[in-house]
């Protein structure tokens, strides 16, 4: 059994959306193929993968470094005890060969893209849904819980869109059977902000919530300021006020605003999530982390962060991750995560669910199809096998 070939392609995502610090019009992502000499109805097995919105392609960084090293090692030494399966620990620690700890940037996202798709062989291998293998190996003893929150992100600043525009686009994640939405804020003045946000609240329901996202912009001045303005409306969360790495400023905005909070997406390792935990100031009963195994080493590293998070008092149950894909909804079901974030109308093919699967009351259930389930979205893996071939 081994890897034969590990194929990247860069792809455009480019919109002309924007949230308060970047706007999405030359975005990209990697898309990666991990092709194994194991057949299965007549075919090689191939694990797919892909990184995140929010950080560009990795594709340079791939080829110099991280999938020479995998294909020049020893078969062998990449499959798992029992020799039936890959190991992705192994392969992960074979890709790091010869980095230095820290510097935790753009590598991170490289590894994370090659290690989905390493995950996605290792199931189809087994015969099972990602989420069940997970379970089985890393859960509490307890089946998989197929059925996953979501919620709708959206709400970006966009070139002629006002208040009734945001409103209907809202609307329109309602109408589909989400519970919580998400807007962007810090793009504009806080009483525009304010105003904004008032716009969405009048159309929620009984149950229905709303979140807001900074996207990191504020300095811990604007930061409270906010913090403030927002204490009178009945928040999901607020979401990266400052630097993912200013620690002081997310703790003291904490001093200030009581409600939910919500931060992680832009922390790469397991080191810098634990020095979030250590000096952040968040609180275990009621803030949400967004860590995404996507941009972040891959959930080879993610395990190392839920171990990381028992040991301080957290539950997985307080983990939302960012960015859409069908691999964190996937670990959501096996490990317990809290759920998952999607984009309905953004980000596509990459985002959004298998063919069928819709949103019931702010969850879905997914479907037993073995690996991550790409092969259940017609329009992704058309892109996937392109890619292979």
């Amino acid at each position: 059994m081994k890897i034969v070939d590990i194929v990247e392609s860069t792809r455009p995502i480019k919109s002309d959306i924007r949230n308060a610090y970047i706007d999405f019009s030359k975005m990209t992502l990697s898309l990666v193929a991990v092709v194994t000499d194991v057949i299965r109805d007549g075919k090689p097995v191939i694990g797919y993968g892909f990184n995140s919105n929010g950080r560009y392609g990795q594709g340079a960084l791939m080829r110099d470094r991280f999938i020479p090293r995998v294909l020049e090692a020893d078969p062998a030494s990449l499959v798992d005890d029992t020799g039936d399966n890959l190991c992705p620990h192994k392969i992960w620690a074979r890709m790091m060969i010869n980095e230095k700890p820290g510097g935790h940037g753009e590598r991170s996202v490289a590894v994370g893209t090659i290690d989905m798709a390493v995950w996605d062989a290792v199931a189809k291998i087994a015969g099972k849904p990602l989420h069940q293998l997970l379970a089985e190996r890393y859960g509490n003893g307890k089946p998989a819980n197929p059925r996953v929150f979501v919620y709708a992100a959206g709400g970006y600043y966009y070139p002629g869109k006002g208040l009734d525009g945001l409103k209907k686009e809202m609307e329109s994640y309602l109408a589909r059977g989400y519970s919580v939405v998400k807007m962007k804020i810090g793009g504009a003045t806080l009483a525009d902000d304010c105003e904004r946000i008032e716009s969405v609240l009048k159309i929620l329901g009984p149950g229905q919530q709303l979140a807001v996202d900074a996207n990191g912009r504020f300095d811990l001045k604007t930061a409270i300021d906010y913090g403030r303005a927002l204490s009178q409306y009945p928040l999901f969360w607020y979401e990266e006020a400052g630097d993912p790495l200013d620690y002081e400023l997310q703790a003291k905005l904490g001093e200030v605003y009581q409600g939910p909070m919500a931060t992680g997406e832009n922390l790469f390792s397991m080191q810098d999530a634990r020095n979030l935990i250590r000096h952040g100031g968040m609180r275990p009963d009621r803030d949400w982390l967004q860590f995404d195994c996507a941009l972040s080493y891959g959930l080879v590293e993610y395990l190392r962060t839920l171990d990381m998070l028992k040991e301080h008092g957290w539950s997985p149950s307080r983990c939302i991750p960012h960015g859409g894909h069908q691999m964190s909804l996937a670990i959501a079901a096996g490990l317990g995560l809290g759920g998952n974030e999607s984009y309905p109308d953004l980000f596509q093919p990459y985002g959004g669910f298998p063919d069928g699967v819709k949103v019931d009351n702010g969850y879905v259930t997914l479907p037993p199809l073995p690996g991550i389930g790409f092969e259940g979205k017609s329009d992704l893996i058309a892109e996937m096998r392109a890619l292979a071939s």
